[in-house]
């Protein structure tokens, strides 16, 4: 049977996180005084995003709340034992200038516009509804999806089976009829193909050699060759550059 609808992942996917942080963080980092020490600045951003990584891990294995994973990323990073609100009022300096960075990635709007007639559109994401649903609203694309989905709210992150399940169900289609597109090889790639969805899993940048390539997953470098792994009858497409 074809595909009738695609889910997608949102950061690193839709919207381009990785340089909305680490450009947001250089920015608030200066703005607290905090780059003037022995610590260079890539290696502090590097060491802001492997806490960032670590904490989440610790939120999608249910060891910490949303809001708290926040707040152990800027205790761990400041090694001060902040309480609740002083850290919350930290990130909350910190979003100012990650959203000031917010973007989506050009390649985004061509791909839905082109599957906007021949497929349903909804997001499954290991965040919050709370803060996807501000996200796409500001990134103008929340009316392009009829169903969001968060972990958070749903009590099951991916990449276990029953995350991308519940989008399935919340679009009443079966696995095999459903479409999911996502950055990261395990919590998207294999996550959905091992759930029974058609799996498709975006490597811009090619950071992962041929020999990480999973079972399973199509790999795909820009969202212009998603038209054709669907078998979408569009005129926006290209062929594999990863073959």
């Amino acid at each position: 049977m074809s595909i009738r609808a695609v889910v997608w992942d949102v950061d690193d996917t839709l919207f381009d996180y990785t340089s909305a942080d680490r450009e947001g963080m250089r920015s608030h980092l200066s703005a607290e005084g905090l780059l003037t020490g022995d610590e260079p600045p890539e290696q502090a951003l590097a060491r802001w995003r492997e806490i960032t990584d670590r904490q989440w891990a610790r939120f999608s294995a249910g060891e910490l709340s949303f809001e708290e994973q926040r707040r152990e990323r800027i205790r761990v990073f400041l090694g001060t034992p902040l309480g609740a609100a002083e850290a919350d009022a930290w990130f909350e300096r910190y979003m100012t200038h990650y959203e000031a960075a917010w973007a989506l990635f050009p390649d985004v709007l061509p791909a839905l516009d082109a599957l906007a007639g021949s497929h349903r559109h909804a997001v499954l994401s290991n965040s919050s509804l709370t803060v996807q649903d501000r996200k796409l609203r500001t990134l103008g694309v929340h009316d392009r999806f009829e169903v969001i989905l968060c972990a958070a709210e749903l009590g099951v992150s991916k990449p276990e089976a029953g995350a991308f399940l519940a989008a399935c169900e919340a679009l009443e289609l079966a696995p095999h009829q459903v479409a999911y597109v996502g950055d990261h090889p395990e919590i998207d790639g294999r996550g959905a193909a091992d759930a029974g969805l058609l799996s498709v899993w975006i490597d811009r940048n090619g950071v992962y050699t041929s020999g990480d390539a999973l079972t399973g997953p199509h790999r795909i470098a820009s969202l212009a060759e998603l038209p054709a792994v669907l078998g979408a009858d569009t005129r926006f497409g290209a062929p594999s550059t990863f073959g």
